[in-house]
């Protein structure tokens, strides 16, 4: 520096400023100025390298390296040759890099670290990071416990190993989704899924405060796998995973064809994986195309009968919802990994007894029984399962063949007191003889007593039926005074009330409880009497007018002539009085003659109904 005058020391200076500020790019271009003034010179050298390898120019970076290779010497500038050999994926170039250096830093150890991670050397490769975390104490050290933590899950999850526990505390989500990685690998799938669920809300809680991240944005997630380098730095099981959730991400996205296309894509590469045919299998179900999802499934079983479990499980999955239990049972009969497992003998018994196939749920329980009876005899799950198909027997009526399994579980134990009672009573209803002979082995009544208190038992709160209590007779406790006193007011009774205008002396109507059409009183309904019509006929006409109009109330008004063959016109000859003149809208009309015209009957209202 000191033979570059000023004009180079304010290059450095300028240098410094940018490097802290994080301008690479022009302390590049101040670094190239040092270099024309002086030549050969080892900081400038060594700073240019830097700026290429945090600018991402990695090649270009070696080229530096080896154009002043003389200059730099071997160990000065080993980290960034290292580095760039690893970034521009040369590993084993990056590895042999590492190891001609006689003594490591720690910076060269951490890389040294994730060379043997991309290697899948992974247990040099913890062996590399629990040195580096018990002999460094620095601000990295949150980093590398993440690192290890990895490489712990990688064990797990790929060489199915079951490393020690490390003591990690699981205080940020990167360790405590690696820590469900491992759980995973060990096939503890539930522990695994609520580590998960802390390591999401972790994530949330450390991401809250950058409004621009959206943690559930997946196709910007999937973007950033589509990056230059990512490829070199995921495992082969990482990257076929990342491909699968691509297909996936298509698929719930609606877009149809690229699912396919991309699941076609995976088939290809994979063929013996069943994870691709699941995807297009989804995809068709979505499009409703259950046939031919089931095609398809039944091709890859046959085609590949070693991976087809988890097909076959899905195939009966898709007969289940179209209704189809007897085609689902065959499928599930047919697995062979799962024929006897528990659940299975369950799901199968349940099946067919939806169908009402009883034969084939006790055949199910045979051929079970038969497994475990070669396979684990005496086994727990043996006698348990025995002891499922003697009850599902008993449940049907099937006596005959309930009691070969009771007995079977009774040699196994002939104290099971339950099983005894069981088998005597499956036997009283076959063959009373051996069901007598077979109760001598009950215990006797003295010997089944227990200490039991029948008071407390019937008191307590499961108990179905409460012995109550003798009632208290009144006053045995008190004085006889304050007894009786007691015994006179329980023995009065309040007086009920009695209704308004209440006539004591008055006597009740006998006919009060009878319906109002059977009492004497009752004279009928009176038909065709219409209301006074009150506000009707011509303008100005009054209710009070009409009386006046009445011939009947006049006593001066002549009488209207009757009509012809009517009764007044054959009655007496004498002159009518005010009280036996009808006026003429009450006069009935005489009999018609036979040529008279009848009046048509009213026709009845819809809908009335008949009756009082």
């Amino acid at each position: 520096m000191a033979s570059g005058g000023g004009s180079v020391a304010s290059l450095w200076t300028e240098v410094n400023r940018c490097g802290q500020n994080g301008d690479f790019t022009r302390a590049l271009k101040a670094v190239n100025r040092i270099l024309h003034e002086v030549k050969d010179e080892v900081t400038a050298v060594h700073c240019k390298i830097v700026c290429l390898v945090q600018n991402g120019s990695f090649k270009e970076a070696l080229n530096v390296m080896n154009m002043y290779s003389k200059v730099l010497g071997s160990d000065l500038v080993v980290f960034e040759k290292a580095y760039c050999e690893y970034r521009l994926n040369r590993v084993e170039s990056a590895l042999k890099t590492i190891e001609s250096v006689s003594e490591q830093t720690d910076k060269l150890k951490e890389l040294y670290g994730q060379v043997l991670y991309r290697m899948e050397r992974y247990e040099e490769c913890k062996a590399v990071y629990t040195d580096l975390i018990r002999n460094s104490q620095d601000e990295y050290e949150e980093e590398r416990k993440t690192n290890l933590s990895a490489v712990v899950a990688a064990m797990s999850t790929w060489e199915k190993a079951s490393p020690d526990d490390l003591g990690l505390s699981e205080t940020t989500y990167e360790l405590s989704y690696n820590a469900a990685c491992t759980l995973i690998g060990q096939g503890k799938l539930t522990e695994a899924l609520n580590k998960l669920q802390e390591a999401e809300e972790l994530c949330r809680v450390s991401l809250s405060e950058d409004s621009d991240q959206n943690v559930f944005d997946s196709k910007k997630k999937v973007k950033l796998t589509n990056a230059e380098g990512v490829e070199f730095k995921l495992a082969k099981k990482q990257l076929q995973a990342i491909e699968f959730n691509k297909a996936l991400l298509a698929m719930y996205t609606n877009q149809a064809d690229q699912c396919r296309k991309l699941a076609s894509g995976l088939q290809a590469q994979n063929p013996g994986h069943p994870r691709p045919v699941l995807i297009q299998v989804a995809q068709l179900c979505r499009e409703k195309q259950h046939a031919k999802a089931i095609e398809l499934l039944q091709h890859f079983s046959d085609k590949h009968p070693d991976s087809a479990s988890g097909i076959k499980l899905t195939m009966a999955q898709l007969y289940l919802t179209q209704g189809h239990v007897t085609k689902a049972c065959d499928i599930l009969r047919s697995i062979e990994d799962f024929k006897h497992k528990q659940g299975m003998i369950s799901a199968l018994v349940t099946m067919y007894s939806h169908e009402e196939d009883i034969d084939s749920a006790i055949d199910v329980f045979s051929q079970a029984i038969q497994y475990y009876q070669s396979e684990q005899p005496g086994s727990p799950a043996h006698l348990a399962l025995v002891r499922e198909a003697a009850d599902f027997k008993l449940k049907y009526g099937r006596k005959k063949e309930a009691i070969s399994d009771l007995e079977q579980l009774w040699k196994q134990n002939t104290n099971d007191i339950h099983t005894l009672a069981q088998l005597i009573s499956a036997y009283s209803l076959v063959d009373q003889d051996k069901a007598k002979s077979l109760s001598k082995h009950l215990p006797s009544p003295e010997s089944m007593s227990f200490n039991v208190d029948v008071d407390e038992l019937e008191n307590s709160h499961g108990a179905n039926y409460i012995r109550k209590k003798a009632a208290k007779v009144p006053g045995d406790n008190l004085p006889k005074d304050l007894a009786q006193g007691d015994e006179k007011k329980k023995k009065k009774k309040k007086k009920g009330k009695m209704p308004k205008n209440f006539d004591p002396t008055s006597k009740p109507d006998p006919e009060r409880w009878l319906p109002m059409r059977e009492r004497t009183c009752y004279r009928g309904r009176k038909k065709g009497k219409k209301k006074e019509q009150v506000g009707k006929g011509t303008q100005g006409a009054t209710a009070g007018a009409t009386s006046d109009l009445d011939a009947s109330k006049t006593a001066s008004s002549p009488p209207n002539s009757p009509r012809p063959g009517s009764a007044q016109a054959t009655a007496s000859t004498s002159a009518p009085t005010a009280s036996n003149m009808v006026p003429p809208r009450q006069q009935k009309p005489a009999t018609a003659g036979p040529g008279a015209r009848k009046k048509a009957p009213q026709k009845k209202k819809k809908g009335g109904k008949g009756g009082w």
